[in-house]
């Protein structure tokens, strides 16, 4: 990983593989991760662009990823997409497999892991594990020959494969063909929140009625569209907040607020807290 410079408390890494340049995936332990990183890094909140998996084998803690709480212990799998912000448990609680991969290194398969998977997993039984156990023996011979263009592609599809298990997990298993339009009404939210919150504008880019598309999304999640378009500005404006040191009315503009003032009674309605009050109480 590579720290980049930033002022505020939420520190940027950009994916960089220490023992194989230009290898889009690394394979390591947090005993490795304590070993090559000062304490400071390990306890700071970040935010990377590249793919975590965590798999944690024994220990117990708590691990942070978008202002929510994750118990972890043994058999507790993690996924952490670009642009999340986390924060790492202690490294001396607990003992975790990781696996951290670019967007491009995978292979180009249907249905692996994206920004609206599931983020957390028990898994009981040790299959997952052999198979990033598996992964990770492939990865040190990948290291150690650096000239073999088969381990690299053996690599790229045991990691395919790796996430193809992760996806039929329980709450991650192949979308019925009912919800492919509340996924695309997920995915136009995620390419728009930042320019409409209208409900009725995502209901007509998927084709249905408001009436309609609520009620999809009150199945799916049991929340109106309405409420999901303001559930994901809300997180972008936590991110903000936290991630960078922009005035409040900045964020606001940014997130399609003309006016400081409604931004700050939509956050407050949101979250319970004033936009700085927030981003106190997440700086101490």
């Amino acid at each position: 990983m590579v720290k980049s410079g930033h002022a505020s408390p939420v520190t940027r890494f950009g994916f960089s593989n220490p023992e194989r340049p230009r290898l889009g995936v690394e394979v390591l332990d947090f005993a490795t991760l304590r070993r090559r990183s000062p304490p400071d890094m390990l306890a700071a909140v970040h935010r990377t662009d590249f793919h975590q998996l965590f798999l944690f084998t024994g220990g117990t803690g708590t691990m942070t990823v978008d202002f929510v709480d994750h118990p972890v212990a043994a058999g507790t799998l993690l996924y952490v997409c670009p642009g999340r912000v986390l924060r790492l448990p202690r490294p001396s609680t607990v003992d975790a497999l990781m696996v951290l991969y670019t967007e491009s290194f995978p292979p180009q398969l249907p249905a692996l892991l994206d920004p609206f998977s599931p983020i957390s997993w028990t898994v009981p039984d040790h299959s997952l594990r052999r198979a990033v156990l598996e992964l990770k023996s492939e990865y040190r011979r990948a290291v150690a020959e650096p000239e073999s263009v088969i381990t690299v592609e053996l690599l790229r599809q045991l990691l395919g494969a790796l996430l193809l298990r992760i996806r039929r997990l329980p709450n991650a298993g192949e979308i019925p063909a009912k919800d492919e339009t509340f996924h695309r009404f997920q995915h136009e939210v995620e390419r728009s929140f930042a320019t409409t919150r209208n409900a009725s504008d995502y209901a007509a880019r998927v084709g249905y009625s408001l009436r309609s598309l609520n009620r999809l999304c009150q199945a799916a999640t049991g929340d109106t569209a309405k409420a999901l378009i303001d559930a994901r500005v809300a997180l972008e404006a936590k991110r903000l907040l936290v991630h960078t040191d922009l005035p409040v009315a900045t964020i606001g503009h940014r997130l399609g607020f003309t006016e400081p003032t409604n931004f700050g009674k939509f956050f407050t309605r949101e979250t319970g807290l004033t936009p700085g009050a927030f981003r106190d109480h997440e700086h101490t």
